[in-house]
């Protein structure tokens, strides 16, 4: 009795501690591991959070290495075979005459058959493929393997016994993989839900390391696979209906998230004392979890997660200090800022900042938890905090809970953890950015088409092969587009010709965004003719100039020559000094 007592008693202490979701990047899984398992989580436990990891999948030396990138490499090789499988060797009803089958309860199994038992999901080899059999894509699964088998020798140093356990749990989802891909080149065939699949094995074989990782250290962990996360109790018929009458994808409600952060709160509520680490990828949805949310979803998952559990905040880790008023790598004089408002991080965000997506901000801030940027190199930093200005200062934290099925629609309190220098209004420019390798497309009226038709025209054209608008200058016979750059030849050459009928079609290449951003800049006269006359006085040409309905940034197209002389004029003249209201500057 007096046993079961103390463990209540335990458990009840637990579940009282807050919480603290921290996102882990790739890169920071994969260059940095030794920082998050050996500083970072013990800081937490000893300073009495609850700590939860979601990790994303492993990052390379570059890009392309990273395993995301590998994943869908093999994704795409399962569908260019070098040698297509003969389909009579996996089913026997077919490769024999009538006269040649075996007898009934006669196993036949043929040589070089695939076993393929459960669902597609869980599909495995009988047996390993011979040389002669090998598809390209088993060649990037080997990568794979090894890749993360070298990263578990490195990060397992203490246990070898744990080293063996992990390294057959990496092979077995290797495997399995390998398995999936071939069943996949057999029917010709990856959905958009395969291809989801695919994406959350590098997830998976992230997690199983750098929960292994803990353990070896002696900090109890466990893996939490979120791929069955999603069932009817999350996906209603409702939810699975939203968005099919429009085109594309169907868009899941506000409602479904909701309900799906009641249940990643309860599921973290079940490890107990154990540091859950979590797979950013959660599971299959209506319309693929890519085209919903895109190559984000890990820092989505880190939100709901954070949601569900009442956190007393999201941390996002990364290689860099926080957000700066501008990037440090071509500013020198670019400045740290303590905090920042959500309309102006998904303003950077959009062009060309990397910090975090909107719709994963929208969130949490909407459960009045705060947003912390920290760097896994400097983790005792305080780096950036992402809250909203128009909400009442008060020193408790969070009251949104697991327990709430759906979140409050605004912020109305700050917690302790968000200073009150983060909650006045601060007036001026915040932060500038760029964002290269823009191409403008001008398209002037031929006048055989009337205003609303050459409008119209345009913007179907764009719809129809896929192209995103970053920036638009228009008049009633002549519009300009800022459009990103990184798109096959093909592509653009097909838009200029579809629009050729509607008017003489221009492009400029080479081109770049400079876009200065502040929620409160309307509140101050001259900022924009500051901002151009400073560009003049540069000698740095302006192609287009829009300035967003928003009032939070003023935005212009340069020649991408100029764009880093461009960020040091307009920071030096409009940045240089700090912001009203930004305290510790």
């Amino acid at each position: 009795m007096q046993a079961s007592t103390s463990s209540t008693a335990a458990a009840s202490s637990s579940s009282q501690q807050p919480w603290v979701i921290a996102k882990i990047g790739g890169t920071s899984v994969g260059k940095q591991l030794h920082a998050v398992v050996e500083t970072i989580v013990p800081t937490h436990i000893k300073s009495g959070n609850r700590i939860a990891l979601v990790c994303s999948a492993r990052s390379g030396n570059t890009k392309a290495t990273g395993t995301t990138n590998l994943l869908l490499r093999a994704a795409h090789e399962a569908l260019r075979p070098k040698g297509q499988p003969d389909l009579s060797s996996s089913v026997p009803s077919l490769r024999n005459s009538p006269s040649q089958s075996p007898a009934p309860g006669t196993p036949s199994t043929p040589r070089g058959s695939y076993l393929l038992s459960g669902s597609v999901s869980s599909l495995r080899l009988s047996r390993s493929a011979t040389p002669d059999e090998r598809q390209p894509f088993d060649d990037t699964v080997d990568q794979i393997k090894e890749d993360h088998m070298v990263a578990a020798r490195k990060a397992i140093v203490n246990s070898r016994e744990l080293l063996d356990e992990v390294e057959e749990e990496l092979e077995y989802d290797c495997e399995r993989l390998r398995g999936f891909l071939r069943a996949a080149q057999i029917i010709d065939e990856i959905s958009t839900r395969s291809k989801d699949i695919i994406m959350g094995v590098g997830e998976r074989l992230s997690c199983r390391i750098v929960a292994a990782a803990l353990r070896d250290r002696g900090i109890d962990a466990e893996l939490v696979s979120l791929e069955n996360i999603i069932d009817w109790d999350v996906l209603t018929d409702e939810d699975a209906q939203t968005g099919k009458a429009a085109d594309g994808p169907p868009q899941l409600g506000q409602t479904f998230y909701s309900r799906l952060s009641q249940r990643l709160g309860e599921r973290l509520a079940e490890c107990g004392d154990r540091v859950p680490v979590v797979t950013g990828f959660f599971g299959v949805v209506p319309g693929s979890l890519l085209a919903q949310v895109g190559r984000g979803y890990s820092d989505l998952c880190a939100a709901l997660c954070a949601v569900g559990v009442g956190a007393s905040e999201l941390q996002v880790w990364k290689e860099v200090d926080g957000i700066f008023t501008a990037d440090p790598r071509k500013v020198p004089t670019a400045r740290l800022l303590s905090t920042i408002t959500p309309e102006e991080a998904a303003e950077l965000t959009y062009y060309g900042s990397e910090v975090i997506h909107p719709f994963t901000m929208e969130q949490v801030i909407r459960a009045a938890i705060p947003i912390r940027i920290k760097n896994v190199e400097n983790p005792s930093g305080e780096g950036t905090i992402i809250f909203p200005d128009s909400v009442a200062p008060d020193a408790h934290p969070a009251e949104h809970t697991a327990r709430n099925t759906v979140a409050p629609s605004v912020a109305t309190r700050a917690p302790s953890s968000v200073p009150s220098s983060a909650l006045e209004p601060h007036l001026g420019p915040t932060a500038i950015t760029i964002k290269d390798t823009v191409v403008v497309l001008s398209v002037h009226s031929n006048r055989k088409t009337i205003a609303h038709g050459f409008f119209a025209r345009i913007f179907g054209t764009l719809d129809k092969h896929g192209i995103v608008v970053d920036l638009i200058s228009t008049s009633e016979v002549h519009v300009s587009l800022a459009v990103h750059g990184e798109m096959r030849k093909s592509v653009l050459d097909r838009v200029v010709r579809d629009l050729k009928p509607v008017g003489e079609v221009s492009i400029s290449r080479d081109m770049a965004i400079l876009s200065l951003v502040g929620k409160h800049m309307k509140n101050m006269v001259g900022t924009a003719g500051k901002m151009f006359s400073t560009l003049a006085e540069g000698n740095v040409n302006i192609e287009m100039i829009s300035q967003g309905a928003s009032e939070i940034n003023i935005s212009c197209v340069i020649e991408e020559r100029d764009a880093v002389k461009a960020l040091n004029l307009v920071h030096l003249k409009l940045l240089n000094q700090a912001p009203q209201g930004l305290a510790g500057y």
